[in-house]
């Protein structure tokens, strides 16, 4: 007989000659259902299972000692397992210290150039006062206010500059890191490199320009902006030089002349002043006065005489 019936007790084989049985007769277990051998029934329709039990008896293990557990763990994240799994850091959006400073550069840059503007004109005042002082008294409230003017700016003038100097090695700094990132390159030179070369004289009379250079990526107009700039800025540095060597003499005639070198060193230093913001605003791709740059260009018409323009925003 292809169909019989398992005891569920002692896995007894019993075939089915009739009715299905109740009872194993040898061990008086129960049946299970008739099951044809030729034709084993699917996983799901059965109604027993094999069950693997290891002839050698369990050893008894000793239960170890319950454990104080800590308070239960949370988490302000998903917590994903794995041998090394650190926690992600939060990015900070927060500008740096270097970010801060180079933000200020353009408006440090722009009270420099009005500084030393005022000092050229109060120098310019006071060389005035020295020509007509040669055929009339000068008026000693006159007298007195060209010298607050004189004293004023002679004393502010530097401490602006130095502070918008450092102000223009953070941009620097800053923007070449950006300009040589978006390159997919890396800055070769340290920010006290170029600190060094900014700031140290006679030597930023050179590097400037070089630093400059390399980051304006072969645009004619940048190139020119850069180069007009180092003729100014290396102009103002011989004025400066000029203007403590000229003040060794102590004649009358040289002191005047002394006057009027000062009142033009001052006008050039409030011009390398603008120019270095005109710089910094090309760089951006911004004019001098912070807004999108405009380029025209004249393309001439097929069977006409006449130029059509076109401009173009770039930002």
């Amino acid at each position: 007989m292809s169909v019989v019936q398992v005891c569920a007790r002692c896995a007894s084989r019993w075939p089915v000659t009739g009715l299905p049985a109740q009872w194993c007769p040898r061990c008086q277990g129960l049946l299970l259902s008739p099951v044809d051998t030729d034709r084993p029934a699917p996983r799901t329709g059965r109604n027993f299972r094999w069950v693997a039990r290891s002839p050698y008896p369990p050893i008894a293990r000793r239960r170890p000692a319950p454990r104080r557990l800590g308070p239960t763990p949370r988490y302000t994240h998903v917590p994903r397992w794995g041998l090394v799994d650190p926690v992600p850091e939060e990015p900070d959006d927060r500008p740096t210290r270097t970010e801060t400073a180079a933000d200020l550069a353009p408006t440090l840059l722009a009270c420099t150039a009005i500084v030393f503007a005022l000092a050229a004109a109060a120098e310019a005042f006071r060389y005035g006062l020295l020509v007509f002082n040669r055929v009339r008294l000068v008026d000693p409230l006159t007298l007195a206010v060209s010298d607050s003017m004189v004293w004023a700016t002679q004393v502010s003038a530097p401490l602006v500059a130095l502070a918008a100097a450092a102000a223009c090695v953070c941009r620097l700094v800053v923007t070449r890191r950006d300009v040589l990132a978006a390159r997919g390159l890396a800055d070769p030179r340290s920010p006290r490199a170029l600190a060094a070369g900014v700031l140290v004289p006679v030597v930023n009379l050179v590097m400037p320009g070089v630093f400059l250079t390399e980051i304006a990526d072969g645009d004619r107009r940048t190139l020119t902006a850069i180069r007009i700039w180092w003729c100014a800025w290396v102009a103002n540095g011989v004025l400066v030089v000029v203007e403590l060597l000229w003040r060794g003499r102590h004649t009358l005639q040289a002191q005047a002349d002394g006057v009027l070198l000062a009142a033009v060193s001052a006008a050039v230093a409030a011009a390398t002043a603008l120019l270095t913001v005109h710089v910094i605003r090309r760089l951006d791709g911004l004019d001098l006065l912070g807004r999108p740059q405009r380029t025209t260009r004249w393309i001439n018409m097929p069977g006409t005489e006449t130029s059509a323009r076109e401009e173009a925003t770039v930002g």
